[in-house]
């Protein structure tokens, strides 16, 4: 069970996910998020030393300090209890005050984004032991694993937690930290934004669990983005296919990495609500529920590249020359769409564009349209339903449309739009494709 920012963001929130947790009937590794906001303060405190700004860094941390301290005071009512809790916040602090004094590096930064989650485990286990609940305090840095390429290891996360439960075999509950882990040179280091997914689904593959359960603020994965179209509905269930191209595709419930692990170990995903426990939510499981559409998602920050060369565009190795310039600069490739004398395709990131475009020259003609969104209809087998683009180019109207993937995925159509266009275009499609 993983249990986001905002599931813990406030005390009251702590009471309920505890409340969550005990019900169970079977043994529960429970990963937490830092508190809502942290991350982001502590990424702020790094942001101050890398540039100097140490009196900066210092104001924020004892902003922080602040807010930890009353929301300890909220979280449990022993004295004795508290005050434990006041030192563990000490702790902490004393370790931000001490890096800031010191010169700052790469792996000290790393340090400081893991306090958060460090906090949140830890204060969580002293309100656990203040209701005589019985538990274990698994530190992540003891078992979670990432490799010189920062990808994780299942089998070696698995050698390390496996001794650490065995141990404690009549304890049904373990907490734990997500996002967190160590590096190939042992040094603190995490899984990214996003990670605390991650580090759930990793850890549920390599138990391995019978379901992995991902609480939020939102009562499963939406047909639609709810924070942009009035009427959506939760959709009951998605293949991991069709959940892994919602996600890449921008559906903000879930990191995009986390389905993989789960799924490779054939353990379902359900995406549940931690406001709204008794919501049923979405069940992610190796099958569908039937084909056709089931939901749509929109990933902004696009930029779209357009090649035209009649003389090399048809002679062999040119498409493999092209890919070849955005692997040189580590620049991921989302939709590719070819013509006769063109070849399109779209990045989500700029940080290589001007050295991109530069080798791109010399094969013809560049341009490049910035502030674009992909959007993506998903479901089952949609790419072969008879129908569904007939459906679709219908809902779009008079939106113009500057690339259109179909094929690609049997699971994903996706179309590519000016930014500003999006909330018109989410708007019709939810109209047209789900009636609402």
């Amino acid at each position: 069970m993983k249990f986001g920012g905002t599931s813990v963001g406030r005390p009251e929130r702590m009471h309920q996910v505890a409340e969550l947790v005990v019900g169970q009937s079977e043994p529960v590794l429970l990963v937490l998020s830092a508190l809502s906001g942290t991350t982001n303060a502590l990424v702020e405190i790094g942001n101050h030393l890398l540039t100097g700004r140490r009196d900066a860094a210092t104001y924020c941390i004892a902003q922080l300090e602040a807010h930890y301290h009353q929301f300890v005071e909220e979280l449990v009512q022993s004295k004795e209890i508290l005050e434990q809790g006041r030192q563990i916040i000490q702790e902490h602090f004393e370790l931000l005050s001490v890096i800031c004094r010191i010169s700052y590096s790469e792996a000290l930064s790393k340090d400081i984004l893991a306090q958060g989650e460090l906090l949140s485990t830890k204060l969580f286990c002293l309100y656990l032991q203040e209701r005589g609940i019985k538990h274990q305090f698994l530190l992540a840095l003891d078992f979670m694993r990432i490799d010189a390429h920062d990808e994780p290891q299942i089998e070696a996360i698995r050698e390390r937690l496996m001794p650490l439960l065995d141990q404690q075999k009549d304890c049904k509950l373990f907490v734990t930290q997500g996002y967190i882990c160590r590096n190939a040179k042992g040094e603190v280091d995490n899984l990214k934004r996003g990670g605390s997914d991650y580090t759930a689904s990793l850890l549920a593959a390599a138990v391995p669990a019978t379901v992995c359960e991902i609480w939020t603020d939102i009562d499963g994965m939406h047909n639609n983005d709810p924070r942009i179209v009035d009427q959506t509905r939760p959709v009951e269930q998605l293949s991991f296919e069709e959940a892994a191209e919602l996600a890449y595709f921008g559906a903000k419930i879930l990191h995009p990495a986390s389905i993989w692990p789960a799924q490779q170990a054939h353990v379902p995903v359900k995406l549940l609500n931690t406001m709204q426990p008794d919501a049923q939510g979405t069940l992610i499981a190796d099958e569908a529920r039937g084909v056709g559409v089931k939901a749509v998602a929109a990933k902004d920050n696009i930029w779209a590249i357009r090649i035209k060369s009649s003389r090399m565009l048809l002679a062999y190795g040119f498409l493999r020359r092209v890919f070849e310039v955005f692997e040189k600069y580590r620049t991921p490739i989302d939709m590719v769409t070819t013509s006769e004398v063109a070849v399109s395709l779209t990045i989500d990131s700029d940080q290589y564009l001007t050295e991109i475009l530069e080798e791109l020259r010399q094969f013809g003609s560049v341009e490049v349209d910035a502030d674009q969104t992909i959007v993506s209809v998903v479901g089952q087998g949609i790419a072969k339903e008879n129908g569904v683009l007939q459906q679709l180019f219908k809902a779009i109207g008079d939106i113009p449309v500057r690339m259109v993937s179909h094929g690609g995925s049997p699971h994903n159509i996706s179309l590519l739009v000016a930014a500003d266009r999006k909330k018109e275009l989410l708007q019709q499609l939810n109209r047209g494709l789900f009636g609402l």
